[in-house]
């Protein structure tokens, strides 16, 4: 197992103890995409730091520990609660703090980061056109917002290739190629791309991971017939552009509501009114 998750690619990530890191694996190698997305970006210590869909908080103990960071690890599915005990035993309680959150419905002032990052995560809620707006107004103006997730290597035209069908579930539709996000992100005028990437054989690091967490023989023997013609990892870093105007419509959270102006009027036109039997109950 030791030697299934060392890679001489990421000599950060070699440091950690193998338990420690496939204790309740999720579906990437969380360190490892940490590591290389963190590699494209200039993390200094002190920073503040949003890890959004931080799962269970390793990425946010990695960036804490490596990179002396003060890291708000929010997460929807792992409470914050669990995510204390494990930042409390990594030693970096001073340094993380983890929220139970929606990414829809933050808790934080408006341009209080230097840094979001999305590990992993950004695929599941980002593809929303609107949603970058809205995380904008969390980010200082030059901050930079960063994501690394699963990606496609080419677009699907609704049709999945057979040796894909046995893991491609309804959320696998927001798997997206590299010059989508970058597309997706440009377009908002919010945003300058200051690097777009693909992890290097990122299908063998997949199938890597897979093997090491024990994943369904089946799942990796699609992930092996793949062959990096489909699957792999991408990442975007950008920058938000100063004196952009946000859209106040998406802020502070999904849930406000717009000042009410109700009008009434007759729901019939006044021709039909008489004609209908009234409503019962």
């Amino acid at each position: 197992m030791g030697a299934l998750l060392e890679n001489t690619g990421f000599p950060k990530s070699n440091r950690y103890n193998p338990q420690w890191i496939l204790e309740s694996p999720t579906a990437s190698h969380p360190l490892w995409l940490t590591e290389w997305l963190a590699g494209h970006m200039q993390l200094q210590p002190g920073m503040r730091v949003l890890d959004l869909g931080c799962g269970k908080a390793k990425s946010s103990i990695f960036l804490a520990r490596e990179f002396d960071v003060e890291v708000w690890a929010v997460d929807l599915w792992t409470s914050a609660d669990e995510n204390l005990l494990r930042i409390e035993d990594a030693g970096v309680s001073d340094l993380v703090f983890p929220i139970h959150a929606d990414a829809r419905q933050l808790p934080f002032a408006g341009e209080f980061f230097d840094a979001i990052v999305c590990i992993d995560s950004f695929q599941f809620f980002g593809t929303d056109d609107l949603y970058l707006n809205y995380l904008a107004h969390f980010l200082r103006e030059e901050g930079v917002f960063a994501f690394v997730s699963p990606a496609l290597r080419q677009e699907m035209d609704n049709e999945v290739p057979a040796h894909l069908q046995p893991v491609w579930m309804g959320d696998y539709w927001s798997l997206h190629t590299l010059e989508w996000w970058r597309g997706h992100i440009a377009k908002t005028g919010l945003f300058d791309v200051l690097f777009g990437g693909e992890i290097s054989d990122g299908w063998r690091l997949w199938e890597q991971w897979a093997e090491a967490a024990k994943a369904e023989k089946w799942y990796r023997r699609a992930i092996k017939d793949d062959e990096g013609r489909y699957l792999g990892y991408a990442g975007v870093v950008a920058a938000r552009i100063p004196g952009r105007p946000l859209a106040r419509h998406a802020w502070p959270c999904t849930l406000t509501c717009a000042e009410a102006n109700y009008v009434p009027h007759p729901t019939e036109r006044p021709s039909v009114r008489g004609e209908r039997p009234p409503r019962e109950g």
